[in-house]
């Protein structure tokens, strides 16, 4: 009678081990899955050592430049010429794109070219060796950049090592493949095609077309020359600037004005923005043209800037378009002497009183900036009676602006559409801003087209006072010249006995001033 428990457990036993393999073979993933997941694994892991390591620095004719490879769907080369704009060229089909930063002009060796034009007839050829030279160091650094990424993930991933290689070796595959259909697909007439975008959108239209160029090649070398020479005069300015060096904890703002919807203001303050690493940009009004709703759209580039936007009205700008700022994250509207506290700093502004945008009428005249510039006076006096001194005060028109003096260490304003600077008779220095957008379509008014301007501002951010300023002034409409040039107030400069005390509100009398009787 024992004996058939026995034989029942038996046949249990046997049961389950005949219906173990099923399980375990109902466990494994489905080779698809396991190959999507190694497919996965180098893409990634390619991807990620290109771009951490897969880079390489390398001189192309006077310009000093990085090559990197990138993942990219159309293939294609793109050269970024900051802050002028990038160009790109149709050069091949592949899954891989060639991007070229121009870091910066070597001021040595395009002065050589200045200096002597006749190198410009072999600068094609030197190019053409720096290229491929870059070119190799960049296919040898990118083939153990995806073997290295992909080896690493895959090891991570899978914790074999087995499957580690194989991850990085179909990573090698891959880069050989896209290397060799872009070496099949190579188009060496896609340098006479390129895409501009920026101010480079001008290019062709300074040096001539492709075609133009094939025939008119002398006419083709002195614009180049002249060119290269504009573009040098920038560096050479720079590199002679006075000498303040801002440090790390250098607060940076970028003053612009009046900007009059030129669509290419953007672009130019997004790349200065990136270029001086700016904390806060100052806007000084008359952002628009005619302050309609329907222009609204073209005030959305600035929520993508990435840093704070401070703005006051100007008689261009309407309420609408007021409104619409204010909706804005990263916006701050100042009116009626609001202040607020950004970046380490404290600013206070008064929107423009007069909506002027047909430039016909003057309801108040320079009578009702002055009122403006007492009341933001007034609103500057109270916060230095509450503790919370202002730093730089902001409006649009100059003679609201001048109101403050005595009651600010800064005040910066716009309108006239030319820059300029001056401290005042009570200590308060004035700093007026160009026109950003070249005066938009009003450029084309005058026999010259108006530049474009705008302001870095340097501040400790300790005394929170003004260091130094660089004016970036940027040829108009048609125009390649670009100048920066550097300013000290006086008492930051070599040999001063020291900074000049701080506009404290020390009563002073101010000539009074009526309706019937406004002053200069």
């Amino acid at each position: 009678m024992a004996s058939v428990p026995v034989v029942a457990l038996n046949r249990v036993r046997r049961a389950t081990r005949t219906r173990l393999p099923a399980l375990e073979l109902a466990a494994r993933p489905h080779p698809w899955v396991r190959a999507l997941g190694m497919t996965a694994v180098v893409l990634i892991g390619a991807w990620l050592g290109l771009l951490i390591v897969g880079n390489v620095r390398t001189p192309v004719g006077p310009m000093n430049t990085t090559m990197t490879l990138r993942p990219s769907l159309t293939g294609g080369t793109k050269i970024n010429v900051s802050p002028l704009g990038a160009l790109t060229l149709d050069s091949h089909v592949a899954p891989v794109r060639l991007d070229v930063n121009v870091d910066q002009l070597d001021p040595l060796r395009a002065q050589a070219l200045v200096d002597h034009p006749e190198r410009l007839s072999g600068l094609q050829d030197e190019i053409t060796r720096d290229v491929e030279h870059g070119t190799l160091d960049l296919a040898v650094r990118s083939g153990v950049a995806v073997v290295s990424g992909a080896t690493a993930l895959g090891l991570a991933v899978y914790r074999r090592p087995r499957r580690a290689v194989a991850a990085g070796g179909l990573a090698l595959a891959l880069l050989a493949a896209s290397g060799a259909t872009a070496y099949a697909t190579w188009n060496p007439k896609s340098v006479l095609e390129p895409k501009f975008s920026g101010l480079l959108s001008s290019a062709p239209s300074l040096v001539g077309n492709a075609r133009s160029i094939v025939t008119e090649f002398d006419v083709y070398q002195k614009e180049l020359a002249r060119l290269v020479t504009n573009v040098t005069k920038l560096y050479d300015v720079t590199s002679t600037l006075p000498a303040y060096q801002p440090d790390p904890t250098t607060i940076r703002v970028l003053h612009v004005s009046d900007i009059h919807l030129n669509p290419a203001s953007w672009k130019i303050i997004a790349s200065l923005v990136k270029q001086y690493k700016v904390n806060v940009i100052v806007d000084s009004g008359d952002t628009m043209d005619h302050g309609t709703a329907a222009e609204n759209g073209f005030l959305n580039p600035v929520a993508n800037l990435g840093v704070p936007y401070v703005w006051v009205r100007g008689n261009h700008d309407s309420r609408f378009t007021q409104r619409y700022l204010e909706r804005m994250k990263n916006v701050h509207v100042l009116d009626d002497g609001r202040a607020e506290s950004i970046e380490g700093l404290r600013f206070a502004g008064i929107g423009d009183p007069q909506f002027t945008p047909d430039r016909s009428a003057k309801p108040g005249g320079d009578t009702a900036e002055q009122l403006a510039g007492d009341r933001l006076a007034s609103a500057l006096r109270d916060q230095r009676a509450a503790g919370t001194p202002v730093d730089i005060a902001i409006a649009h028109e100059p003679s609201a602006a001048r109101e403050t003096d005595g009651d600010v260490p800064l005040v910066l304003a716009g309108h006239l559409h030319h820059e300029g600077t001056e401290v005042m008779r009570y200590g308060t220095r004035l700093r007026i801003e160009g026109s950003t957008g070249g005066s938009g379509l009003r450029a084309v008014e005058g026999k010259y087209p108006d530049p474009i301007e705008a302001s870095i501002l340097y501040f400790d951010r300790d005394t929170r006072r003004l260091q130094a300023w660089d004016e970036i002034k940027l040829g108009g409409l048609g125009l390649t010249t670009a100048e920066v040039s550097r300013h000290l107030p006086k008492e930051n400069q070599p040999g001063a006995a020291g900074p000049t005390p701080r506009p404290s509100g020390t009563p002073r009398t101010k000539p009074s001033r009526t309706p019937s009787s406004p002053g200069p």
